[in-house]
Parts: C-alpha cells; sequence; structure tokens
C-alpha cells in the first residue's frame, strides 16, 4: 500500500526524536510542531509512535504534539515486573513535569484511552480535554481475550513478516491498509532483546483478576472531568455502535464520532476523517 511513512510525514516539520529519563524509564520521546497547546499521543497494547504516523503532521499544524513509547513498549526500557494502571499514569505525570507541561490534550488509542479516562479523574488539573479512540479496560469475554493473546504472543516470540501482519490485522479491517513500514517496525521492536519477557508484563492487564481491578466503569466514564470526545467504528472487536454510544453518553461533556470501515485503529484506518473530527473537537473545546 503506498501511503507516506513516519519520516515523510514529519521531515520538514520542527521536530526532535530523544530519549528522556522519567523515573526509572528511560523513554524514547516524539516532540513535533510548535502550537501554544500541546498534544500528548497514548499507544495502544504493545504500540508504539509510529501508530500515529498519518496523524501527527496534521495535528502538528495547530498543536505541539508528542508521542512517546510507555515503560515496557517500543524503544523505551524494558519492563521487569507486570504494568498495571497506575504505573502508566505516574510515568505520563512524571513524563509532562520533565517536560515542562502543564495543561494538555490527551489522544489516547485502546490502551491509550484507558489510560486517559483514569489519568482525567486522578489529575484534572492537568488537562483542558480528552479524545478516547476505541478505549480499552471493559471486562470483556475470555474469548475475545483468546483470539487476541495467542496472535499477539506469537508474533514477539517469532517476529517474522506473516507473524507481525497477522497481529496488525487484530486492530485494522482491511489488510491492505497494514504497510511495510509499520510491519517492519514493529518486527524491530518485537525482535528486541528482552522484549519477549517485557511482553508477558504488558500482557498482564488480560488477565482476568488483574483487568477487573483495573477496570474501567460506566461510573469511570461519567466520572470523567474535562470535555471528551469517543472515537468509535463499525467493526469495533470490544463492541458494537450501541457500545460506543452509550459510553458517550454517560460522559457529562461528552461528543460521540463514529469512523466507518475501520476496526481498533480509526486514526490510521481513516486518518482524515480522524483527524478533521479531532481538530473540530479540539477547536469547540479548548
Amino acid at each position: 500500500m503506498s501511503q507516506k511513512t513516519m519520516w515523510e510525514q514529519i521531515a520538514d516539520l520542527p521536530h526532535t526524536l530523544e530519549y528522556v529519563q522519567v523515573g526509572e524509564w528511560n523513554t524514547r520521546v516524539l516532540s513535533v510542531g510548535a502550537g501554544e497547546q500541546t498534544l500528548v499521543l497514548l499507544n495502544g497494547t504493545s504500540g508504539h509512535i509510529e501508530a500515529w504516523t498519518h496523524n501527527i503532521r496534521v495535528l502538528a499544524q495547530t498543536y505541539r504534539v508528542i508521542g512517546y513509547d510507555y515503560p515496557g513498549h517500543g524503544y523505551s526500557t524494558l519492563a521487569d515486573a507486570d504494568l498495571e494502571i497506575p504505573d502508566y499514569e505516574a510515568h505520563l505525570l512524571e513524563l509532562l513535569d520533565v517536560l515542562g507541561l502543564d495543561r494538555v490534550h490527551l489522544i489516547g488509542e485502546s490502551l491509550g484511552g484507558w489510560i486517559a479516562i483514569k489519568f482525567a479523574a486522578h489529575h484534572p488539573e492537568r488537562l483542558r480535554s480528552v479524545v478516547l479512540s476505541a478505549p480499552g479496560g471493559r471486562m470483556i469475554s475470555n474469548s475475545s481475550m483468546a483470539r487476541v493473546s495467542p496472535v499477539s504472543r506469537k508474533a514477539v516470540e517469532e517476529p517474522t513478516y506473516g507473524n507481525v501482519k497477522a497481529r496488525l490485522q487484530v486492530v485494522i479491517h482491511d489488510p491492505e491498509q497494514i504497510t511495510d513500514e509499520l510491519v517492519e517496525v514493529r518486527r524491530a521492536i518485537y525482535g528486541r532483546p528482552g522484549f519477549i519477557k517485557s511482553m508477558e508484563h504488558i500482557m498482564a492487564l488480560q488477565v482476568p483478576d488483574i483487568r477487573a481491578r483495573n477496570q474501567v466503569t460506566e461510573e469511570d466514564y461519567a466520572a470523567i472531568p474535562v470535555p471528551a470526545l469517543l472515537v468509535w467504528t463499525d467493526h469495533e472487536p470490544t463492541g458494537g455502535v450501541a457500545t460506543g454510544e452509550s459510553l458517550a453518553a454517560a460522559i457529562p461533556d461528552g461528543e460521540f464520532v463514529l469512523i466507518r470501515n475501520a476496526a481498533h485503529w480509526p486514526q490510521w484506518e481513516d486518518p482524515t476523517s480522524f483527524n478533521d473530527k479531532t481538530l473540530d473537537f479540539l477547536r469547540r473545546k479548548a
């Protein structure tokens, strides 16, 4: 598929790619643009900055955009103990402090939306708004978990092109949307020495009792204290359109947008719609 690479997207924009020490975590951080307000991008489980390849350029025309790899993820320090939502929250809070960021907008997909919901409740003074793209964190069936975990495990244990592409097909509806660059970046990450063990700690949130104590409930949606846009799709694997509408309706200052012909990565599968809807929301709510 012919899509611009990450480098093509940001090469002519002001940007830095650096490693920032955040507590014990040497954290890979990308900063693009020079807007007065800052957007922080939060990836999904086992994700990395490149998941936002088709969004950063457009968003950076108006905002400073920060992407980073979580603890245990991407090219940041790998994990040697299980990671739960409070660990991601604490890392995000310290990252904002290290970067000197007071109040930001969070845009989180999947795990990133889960983190954003919890972070908003605990640190509302640090936020302007949140965009929740197919947010995770609800208790879902064991059969749904069982479909994802073996594919993820195989991709990490044997990061061949085919195995990694199969993992990406879990989140991307049309396999033609999966670029060679995306596969190769993820192959390189999964092939890092020690990543197999780190992946076990990342996947701790899929263990039922651990997930239960970290879960997002409807009460958590009702407690979101800042304006929130909930992005859903017509092929979201964790629930139909009515599920997304119900979650959005629970948010006090919430809005809902549906992106069609997409699964769990609407920011990648239809970046034009995702970017337009996100920027419209931010213009009205910032």
